[in-house]
Order: C-alpha cells, then sequence, then structure tokens
C-alpha cells in the first residue's frame, strides 16, 4: 500500500492525477479486499481524520435540504449546495455501514455525526437516485457536456484551476479549500462503495452526471483537497453512491 502511495505522489497534474486515482483504487482494493471500479479525486491518504469532514469541519452547511439556492452559471441554473433529499438508495455519509478513516482504519460513525454528515455535505445517491430525487425538486440531473460548459464558464478551456474557483471557502481537507469566486460551494461529500462502505468526506467530492458509460455506468465529475481540477471520471457503477448537483435552464 505504503509502494503505491509513494510512486502516485510522484505524478503531476490533471493526467497524473487520474494515474493517482488509479494507483489508489489498486491499493485499497488489494489491503481491504473491496470490489472497487474507481476511487474518485484524488484524496490524500494520509491526510487528517475524516469521520465527518476531518480536520476542518465548518462552514459550508447545506441545513436547507433539495433546491435551497441556484446560482446562474453559462445558461443554467445550479443548485448552490449538495442534494440533500431522502430517497431510497441514498445515504447520509457512514450511514447503514462502516467508514473507512486514514490511520485508524474502519470506524462507525454514532447518530449524531451521520445527522451532522447530511447537513452539511447532502446525501449520497446512486445515478437512479440522484435523477430521481432532482425531478423531486423540480429540476434534474445535469449531463457530462452541461458539466463541461460549468467548467469552461468558471475556468476557460483548462479545468486545472476551475476546482479551486468552485470549492468552498471552507470545509476542505489539507488546506484544499476553494475560492467559491461563483458561489458554487462544492463541498466534499466523500463517497459510498456498493458494498456498503463508504471513504473520502472532507477529501473528495464526486458527482454524477446524466451521461450513461456504458448503460452499466455514468460519468461523474471530481474535486479533491489536494489539487484545484474539476476532473471527468467515466469508470463507475451506476450502484457506487456520490453527491448531486441539480440544475434548471
Amino acid at each position: 500500500m505504503s509502494i503505491a502511495f509513494s510512486l502516485y505522489s510522484m505524478f503531476k497534474g490533471e493526467r497524473g492525477m487520474k494515474i493517482k486515482t488509479m494507483w489508489r483504487v489498486l491499493a485499497f482494493s488489494a489491503v481491504f479486499g473491496l470490489g472497487l471500479i474507481g476511487c474518485g479525486g484524488d484524496g490524500n491518504p494520509s491526510g487528517g481524520d475524516n469521520y465527518n469532514g476531518g480536520d476542518n469541519n465548518t462552514g459550508g452547511n447545506n441545513t436547507g435540504g433539495g433546491a435551497s439556492g441556484t446560482v446562474m452559471l453559462g445558461r443554467l441554473k445550479w443548485m448552490t449546495t449538495n442534494l440533500n433529499v431522502e430517497t431510497a438508495d441514498s445515504w447520509c455519509y457512514g450511514e447503514g455501514g462502516q467508514v473507512y478513516v486514514d490511520g485508524d482504519g474502519y470506524v462507525t460513525l454514532t447518530p449524531s455525526q451521520i445527522q451532522a454528515n447530511c447537513a452539511k455535505y447532502g446525501r449520497l445517491y446512486t445515478w437512479e437516485a440522484a435523477k430521481s430525487a432532482c425531478q423531486s425538486v423540480g429540476m434534474r440531473l445535469p449531463s457530462r457536456g452541461e458539466w463541461a460548459g460549468l467548467v469552461t464558464a468558471v475556468g476557460g478551456t483548462s479545468t486545472s484551476t476551475a476546482g479551486k474557483k468552485l470549492k468552498s471557502t471552507s470545509g476542505w481537507n489539507n488546506n484544499g479549500n476553494g475560492t467559491n469566486d461563483y458561489g458554487f460551494s462544492a463541498l466534499p461529500g466523500g463517497y459510498r462503495y456498493s458494498s456498503g462502505d463508504f471513504y473520502g468526506v472532507g477529501l473528495v467530492g464526486m458527482w454524477w452526471t446524466a451521461t450513461e458509460y456504458p448503460s452499466s455506468n455514468a460519468y461523474t465529475r471530481g474535486m479533491d483537497s489536494d489539487s484545484d481540477f474539476a476532473s471527468e471520471y467515466d469508470y463507475y457503477y451506476k450502484i457506487e453512491a456520490f453527491s448531486a448537483r441539480c440544475v434548471q435552464e
């Protein structure tokens, strides 16, 4: 595990970040026996505890639920919080499973910690649940192209600065906060594996797109605490659970 993590630390830029992600998947799967299809972003495996936001657990609350606010970016109105509507196949971070915490292994969160995660980071959804939850608040899940349009609107042709501009000014571990130039307030809600366990709150934010690849997978957008990128990924099964942002015209 340490060999893989030391190797991926050598890579730079967005391509390097994706290579590091794959190293992380392989290392995590080999040690803990999880059947993973990707692990999103580039969270630091030595950075802070991540029970419910790790070492930076202030600000960025998502207490409103649903579509509590929107901001016009490009041609669409985007939610300014992670979706927090309870549906089937959605979970607060840590709900019904264990949380992997760097340095501590697997832990079980208390009910109050689990609810605090929902209030701050919103819920984690399977792909189908994310689509349904967006529809329930009169919005829809954005496509791959619409996420690309958002990145272009805030970062021009480069994804290397879009993440920093979209991230909240608090809530990211390892000094990974952004400038929140456009009020998007991206927060790192982590993710839920199909095994039922969780990882990455405070370190990684992953958001579903409505675009399938292929029929069993869907594209996602990811940001992490160790870079300013807002990268696209195409290898996640729809039964994994990530955050959702909804849009409307």
